[in-house]
């Protein structure tokens, strides 16, 4: 009802006015004030007495100029919240959120946007960091312009923390090994990743359906020699902790490189190692629901065999390899006089040489533009459990009089035959002289032949 209604019905004794006041809902006092005025100046007493009178809290005009003005001027590509901390952190306005929302609105220079229902998530989130990390690729135009990059990012379940993030012309197998090999050599090996289906992650036989996890990809194959478990996502939704991550990229980056003047994918690369990265960690990372880590560090110092792109091929004739128009001489090796018809395992590192290893040796090193890498015959490889073992260590030539031979008696047989002593030694002897009388001493031991000798004895 009307609030005149509801008076006129307590003027005219059908409700109390203590049901009045309970249904406006207004205190006793409250009501008794209106009912006294509504007596003494009638249906005019009950209009607020504040309106037309400005409010002490109000911001000063020239205080609203400036913030829409640099708006309009400086941040007029910047979502709300981000230029609400721009106010605070660049120009000291400091101003309540909801404040400059309505400023803004109000002005027409930020659409009203429809209220979103809450997004309710199932998941919960880690309890350690290092038990799953999420990996995507967002493909926008970072410069403003009409340059198109993907933004690779690889971020903690845990905690929303952020341990890389590299624009590069195109989301790939390379791409995403050096994002990987990196997070693995600074923060250690994690449990599990979580992507989507994308081609250089999974082998997907048909469109919509369930990955092959026995067919592996080049990162597939990786992640398993290191023992990390790969989660496929068959929804955005289910991806929805790094989807919405993305979403604060592209609403801030863009900016934060128009403000700094960057306009190279060098200098955007530099820039988020430097800043972006530590910005972004420190207001949108949380803390773990758990102390401690799952992390561990690698003991593997084969990283660079691990993170390449691996083909097999069969050694020709002429002992050369090749993929598609690429062709790899092999040189003469000392283990084996001909490689041809061998197979051979190709390794394109990710800095652009290539390496070819047979089983355990390295046959070959050649550069990024196919020339051979004249050292590479003298390059110590690691001889651990999984690394590669040059071809040098079998070019040492093993002599048998390298160690002295073992001289081990023979058991003592019974026999009716006399026979010559058993501790006979095998190599030639030198003519040694008799010590001299002050030089022999109580020790000296005197050993006699024997009188009889076998007739089996030369």
């Amino acid at each position: 009802m009307k609030l005149q209604d509801v008076l006129l019905k307590a003027m005219a004794k059908k409700i109390t006015w203590w049901e009045a006041a309970e249904i406006i809902g207004v205190t006793d006092r409250s009501m008794r004030r209106w009912r006294d005025r509504l007596e003494l100046e009638g249906y005019s007493g009950l209009v607020d007495r504040r309106k037309g009178k400005p409010s002490d809290r109000r911001v000063p005009l020239a205080k609203v100029e400036q913030v829409l003005r640099l708006y309009r001027e400086t941040y007029f590509d910047l979502n709300i919240r981000h230029f609400h901390e721009k106010l605070g952190e660049e120009h000291g306005i400091e101003l309540s959120y909801t404040w400059v929302q309505k400023a803004l609105q109000g002005a027409g220079l930020v659409a009203r946007g429809r209220k979103r229902r809450k997004h309710r998530r199932r998941r919960e989130r880690r309890p350690m960091p290092g038990m799953l990390l999420h990996i995507d690729g967002s493909k926008h135009q970072w410069f403003g312009d009409e340059r198109w990059y993907d933004l690779i990012v690889i971020l903690d379940d845990a905690t929303s923390e952020i341990y890389y993030a590299q624009l590069v012309e195109e989301e790939s197998t390379r791409t995403v090994m050096a994002g990987l090999r990196e997070v693995i050599e600074c923060q250690g090996l994690f449990c599990a990743l979580y992507s989507d289906r994308g081609s250089h992650f999974f082998v997907t036989p048909k469109a919509g359906e369930k990955v092959d996890k026995h067919r592996l990809t080049q990162v597939g194959r990786a992640l398993k020699e290191l023992g990390v478990q790969m989660i496929p996502a068959y929804s955005p939704q289910a991806r929805g902790r790094s989807e919405r991550s993305f979403g604060t990229w592209q609403g801030r980056l863009p900016q934060e490189l128009r403000l700094a003047a960057i306009a190279t994918l060098e200098g955007a690369n530099t820039f988020l190692r430097e800043h972006s990265i530590a910005a972004f960690n420190q207001k949108f990372a949380v803390a773990a629901t758990e102390k401690g880590t799952a992390f561990r560090r690698t003991t593997r110092s084969d990283l660079d065999w691990i993170f390449s792109v691996q083909t097999e091929r069969v050694v020709a004739k002429d002992n050369t390899v090749a993929i598609a128009d690429r062709n790899w001489q092999l040189e003469k090796s000392r283990f084996r006089s001909s490689l041809a018809g061998a197979t051979v395992t190709i390794h394109e590192h990710l800095d652009g040489t290539v390496s070819i290893r047979y089983g355990p040796h390295v046959v070959g090193r050649y550069t990024a533009t196919g020339e051979t890498r004249a050292a590479c015959t003298k390059t110590t490889e690691s001889r651990g459990k999984g690394g590669p073992v040059e071809t040098v260590e079998n070019q040492k030539q093993v002599f048998p009089r390298s160690h002295r031979p073992l001289e081990i008696p023979q058991p003592q047989r019974d026999s009716h035959f006399p026979t010559a002593p058993t501790t006979v030694s095998l190599l030639p002897t030198k003519t040694r002289k008799p010590p001299s009388a002050s030089r022999r001493g109580a020790s000296d031991l005197t050993i006699s032949r024997p009188t009889k000798r076998s007739a089996f004895t030369s």
